[in-house]
């Protein structure tokens, strides 16, 4: 139960604990940069809006049936409906991803430590690296979720102080005016040709509804004292995620409407420099005075900081209870799991902040495991939850479609080219860009064809078209080797953690 904190997490602090889960450095940060640059602006600008519709989503839809049968993560219903082994094998891409965005989060505030303190990029690596996984080794999610109210309140108070110093400074024209006019650059309002609206919508709807299996978000609706509660953590949160995203906001339009010539920074530009990915912290310390400069690059530590802990401990959660409990050690004592989450935590966290030495890399590969965990989980989840009619066949064969379909649409950042060439795919600059909606079309396909497969196999064996003999999962019944996770925790003897029986 460590794990969602006795479900006894006040709404108070599951409030601060996910919104600081979303508002972390990459979030105010690329915020920023994109309001900032030319080819952007603010209409670019998806992450505010959807990561508060990802929040009530999940709130409205989401949050009831995983919390009626008292799940622990988000693997929980998967195993329960497609088998621990598939279970495992669905566990790969979210793995992936938290330990890529912690790499990715570690690699960002070393950048911004590297700023305050004047040190080495190994050195501040390794010194953000330490101080998050100890704190979260001792407290577990109750130290995550009060560090995170700490470190809100910290972000907020001194974004907004610095703001009103970067608004007014000498150098910078009003905002108001360059958001429709042009000035030092193109208007930062921003806007969206035609030919790239359909990669506006798939990396809109990437953002709603890919955000929603993350056990980052999970971990803190299971961990609430009730449904009613979790829910409202979720909406509110949502609203919280939105408001914080202002004041990096501001900062791009100040950015954008900024003589750099007459700051301290000088020319060529940021944006000519190639820097646009560190417009926030360039702003704070050329455009505020000094002193308040480090309490604004203290708070993108902070940003950084609450989001690194979730990531840390949602991977360590999932292996300790989906694969170790579930698969390697079935009768596992409570300590135990415990134990084998704190080490895969180590692990896990010691292996990102390798990755983070390869700092452009890491956020391309953390970028490609999001799209796997949107097109792959997302459409597994909401079969396991909505569609419980659908079977191992089906999920095995929606993983290997996803997967297929992703992967060979091709990745640019990674140099992979692509071998469909959807509609609208161009060549700018010897590479492939694929403007069709090819993510979410991934995802849709992948939830079709596990609906699809479902189906046809459970028709093909019920009609003896197929001899049982070759259902090798089972899903006609008899002594089934797909347990109930019902079952497994009543078998485990671990009453804190069972969940709770269906009773007609």
């Amino acid at each position: 139960m460590a794990m969602v904190g006795g479900r006894n997490i006040n709404i108070f602090l599951g409030l601060f604990s996910a919104t600081a889960t979303w508002v972390g450095g990459a979030y105010i940060e690329s915020t920023a940069e994109i309001v900032y640059l030319p080819s952007k602006g603010l209409l670019w600008v998806q992450a505010p809006l959807g990561f508060a519709l990802s929040l009530a989503i999940g709130g409205f839809f989401f949050v009831n049936p995983m919390r009626s049968k008292n799940y622990m993560t988000v693997m929980d219903p998967l195993q329960e409906t497609y088998g621990n082994m598939m279970g495992a094998l669905l566990f790969i891409p979210p793995l992936l991803g938290e330990v890529f965005w912690f790499a990715a989060i570690l690699a960002s505030l070393g950048a911004t430590m590297r700023v305050i303190l004047d040190i080495g990029g190994s050195l501040a690596i390794t010194i953000s690296a330490c101080t998050v996984i100890l704190y979260t080794l001792q407290g577990g999610l109750y130290s995550v979720a009060y560090t995170d109210v700490i470190q809100m309140v910290f972000i907020t108070l001194s974004l907004w102080i610095c703001i009103p110093f970067a608004l007014v400074n000498s150098a910078t024209e009003s905002i108001y005016y360059t958001a429709t006019h042009q000035s030092y650059q193109d208007p930062w309002i921003g806007k969206i040709e035609k030919h790239y609206l359909g990669r506006w919508l798939d990396d809109f709807f990437y953002l709603v509804l890919g955000s929603i299996p993350w056990q980052t978000y999970f971990q803190r609706v299971l961990s609430a004292a009730s449904t009613g509660q979790a829910r409202l953590i979720s909406y509110l949160s949502g609203l919280g995620c939105f408001a914080m995203a202002i004041p990096s906001v501001l900062t791009g339009a100040v950015a954008a409407s900024t003589d750099w010539n007459q700051t301290s920074y000088g020319l060529p530009s940021p944006f000519a420099r190639g820097e646009s990915a560190m417009i926030l912290p360039l702003v704070l310390q050329h455009l505020c005075p000094a002193y308040i400069s480090i309490t604004g690059l203290g708070a993108i530590a902070a940003a950084a900081m609450s989001s690194a802990d979730s990531a840390l401990l949602s991977t360590g959660s999932m292996f300790a209870h989906n694969i170790y409990r579930k698969i390697l050690r079935k009768k596992a004592s409570e300590t135990e799991v415990l134990w084998a989450m704190r080490t895969s935590m180590l692990v896990f966290g010691a292996g990102a902040a390798g990755l983070a030495f390869y700092s452009s890399s890491v956020y391309d590969l953390w970028f490609l495991s999001g799209e796997l965990v949107y097109a792959l989980l997302f459409p597994q989840l909401c079969c396991a939850l909505f569609a419980p009619s659908t079977n191992t066949y089906g999920s095995a064969a929606g993983f290997l479609v996803g997967l297929l379909l992703r992967l060979l649409a091709g990745e640019p950042a990674l140099s992979i080219p692509p071998v469909i060439r959807y509609p609208a795919c161009s060549l700018v600059n010897g590479t492939y860009s694929q403007l069709f909606p090819f993510k979410t079309f991934t995802m849709l396909l992948t939830l079709g064809t596990i609906l699809a497969v479902s189906y046809l196999a459970k028709a093909l064996f019920q009609r003896n078209l197929l001899p049982r003999s070759w259902d090798v999962c089972n899903i006609m019944g008899g002594t089934s080797i797909l347990i109930p996770l019902q079952q497994v925790e009543k078998q485990e003897r671990l009453p804190t953690t069972a969940l709770e029986e269906k009773h007609s």
